[in-house]
């Protein structure tokens, strides 16, 4: 008997009952009720669930919040007159509040960026026809961040976007290159819808797979310099000599394009609309165009007029020019190029000759982008960050009085955050409701308990035993169950943790849940919170059942045991 070994150990009686029955039973000496089992399992099913809902939840949410960042950015500077993100119009790129901006101690990064709509025209294979794919492409700078893309880099390595020029070398997903037959170093024809379109030969130098699908189908890396350039929101000129003459006199012409097509031209004496002139060469000379574009007046200076291109044409001539000069047989001037890209030459005259040298603009189209990246350090104060730029945005003034406007990711991806922030909401009512079962059985194991011992609660009771004290025999009983079903909680959940984490036994479908595979992610310290709160509830809730014991006749119980 129990009651023997009261006043001989020194720990705590309660406890010490509660031990030696629980043990008892693990020997098999008591048969345990199914009741008990039930409750054990329930309390272990709880557990895994909750451990398992907020690592996946929590999991999701990181991965796909980080995908998308990676895409992206915290922040975005903008013209308020972009429909969207990846329909910019262009803003100036050396802006002076850019320097506020990177003092902010939360800024990490700022990397200006511009998007082109493209169109990507797969190889032919085994003489079958060619597909093609709709594709964003997004142009960053030298100095962007590519630690995302090489993380989920597959095949190839990071392009290189050091040079002065714009570089062909392409970032492209797995999706896509499976989709259209590209292995690295294939070189893919891109057309770009302008006012005709216009193709352009780029190289696949890496292919990367996020399984983020929706990103992935439809993002492609770029040189920004290329994008500006296809995008035409500089003004790019050159001065040209045209294959006709007038009355022994050479044509000399500007040749601009991008802006908005209307053009005025300062050949040295203030804009004009006159795109050329008639010269006849008796001395060296130099020509300067300065090109711009305008709207309603040649003069006006406004945000919407782009920045002004400067090109030249230098002439030297040899001998004395009557104007006689060598024809084709179309009448044309038979020009004599040096060089593919016919920046110099020569033009014969009977005892004279003409060479030329031009020097195109380099073009204003460098000094615009799309947007500018702002990338904070953490996700920590994310509104309060967002909140402060777009207050320092507002009360600043842009360069040339632009019209600028900062926008967060969570804005810009609205409906994926609002479905990511719906998951909580999942999260709270699979927690309630496996308290609520665990509550419930582990009540329903300490009434089994309690009155399937009726006759042991009598007999201590009749030694003297206070009902509190009876009442922590059978807490402590119930706790070392609750302990036996946290164990096993605990081992399913963390093996289906790191099963999942390393192997990815759970697949998703890409085109509905943005993801390939379920993610999972918990910290030790949720881990520990969600084990203590599941003791710390249940406990709590296992007094009520113990005032039962204080209904129960000591005299009554003895009689009939």
């Amino acid at each position: 008997m129990y009651f023997c070994v009261f006043k001989k150990s020194n720990l705590n009686t309660s406890f010490f009952i509660a031990k030696k029955i629980f043990n008892d039973n693990k020997k098999g000496r008591n048969e345990t009720s199914p009741i008990i089992k039930l409750a054990v399992f329930s309390i272990s099913l709880a557990l895994a669930v909750n451990i398992i809902t907020f690592a996946v939840v929590i999991g999701f949410k990181n991965e796909v919040s980080n995908k998308i960042l990676g895409f992206g950015s915290h922040a975005f500077v903008s013209s308020t007159q972009s429909t969207s993100l990846f329909e910019n119009e262009p803003i100036l790129k050396n802006q002076a509040l850019l320097a506020d901006i990177k003092k902010m101690s939360f800024v990490r990064n700022v990397n200006a960026v511009a998007f082109k709509p493209a169109i990507l025209q797969s190889h032919k294979i085994n003489s079958k026809s060619q597909e093609i794919q709709s594709v964003l492409i997004k142009g960053v700078e030298e100095n962007f961040d590519f630690d995302f893309f090489k993380s989920y880099l597959k095949e190839g390595t990071m392009p290189n976007y050091q040079s002065f020029n714009a570089s062909n070398e392409v970032l492209i997903s797995k999706w896509i290159a499976n989709s259209l037959s590209f292995k690295v170093g294939d070189t893919i024809n891109v057309f770009f819808v302008k006012n005709e379109a216009v193709k352009r030969k780029l190289i696949c130098k890496g292919i990367y797979d996020t399984g983020m699908e929706e990103m992935d189908k439809k993002i492609l890396i770029a040189d920004i310099k290329l994008i500006q350039q296809m995008n035409d929101w500089g003004i790019s000129s050159e001065i040209e000599i045209l294959d006709t003459t007038y009355n022994k006199q050479l044509i000399i012409k500007g040749k601009v394009k991008g802006g908005n097509g209307h053009y005025r031209y300062n050949w040295g004496n203030g804009y004009t609309s006159y795109s050329g002139f008639t010269f006849f060469p008796v001395k060296d000379t130099v020509f300067r165009l300065i090109s711009s574009d305008y709207f309603t007046l040649l003069n006006e200076s406004t945000s919407r007029n782009t920045l002004p291109d400067t090109s030249y044409l230098k002439l030297k001539i040899k001998g004395y020019p009557i104007g006689s000069y060598k024809k084709n047989a179309d009448n044309t001037l038979d020009i004599y190029y040096h060089d593919d890209k016919a920046l110099k030459g020569k033009i014969f005259d009977e005892d004279a000759f003409i060479s030329f040298e031009k020097t195109p603009g380099k073009g204003s189209f460098s000094n615009y982008i799309g947007a500018y990246e702002i990338q904070f350090n953490s996700w920590k104060n994310f509104d309060e960050n967002i909140n402060q730029l777009k207050k320092m945005i507002r009360f600043s003034y842009s360069d040339e009085f632009q019209d600028i406007h900062l926008t967060s990711l969570k804005e810009n991806e609205r409906e994926i955050f609002v479905w990511l922030d719906f998951l909580d909401i999942n999260v709270y009512v699979i927690i309630t409701l496996m308290l609520i079962i665990g509550i419930i059985n582990m009540g329903s194991a300490l009434l089994v308990l309690i009155i399937s011992n009726t006759s042991s609660i009598g007999l201590f009771m009749a030694l003297g035993m206070k009902n509190t004290a009876i009442k922590k025999i059978f807490m402590y009983r119930i706790l070392f169950l609750l302990l036996k079903g946290l164990f096993y909680g605990n081992l399913v959940a963390i093996v289906f943790y790191f099963s999942q984490k390393w192997w990815g036994i759970l697949s998703l479908n890409p085109e509905v849940y943005y993801l390939n595979k379920v993610p999972v992610e918990l910290s030790f310290w949720l881990w520990l919170i969600i084990n203590i709160l599941s003791i710390f509830v249940c406990w709590l809730a296992l007094w009520i059942p113990t005032f039962v014991i204080s209904k129960i006749s000591p005299s009554k119980n003895l009689r009939f045991s």
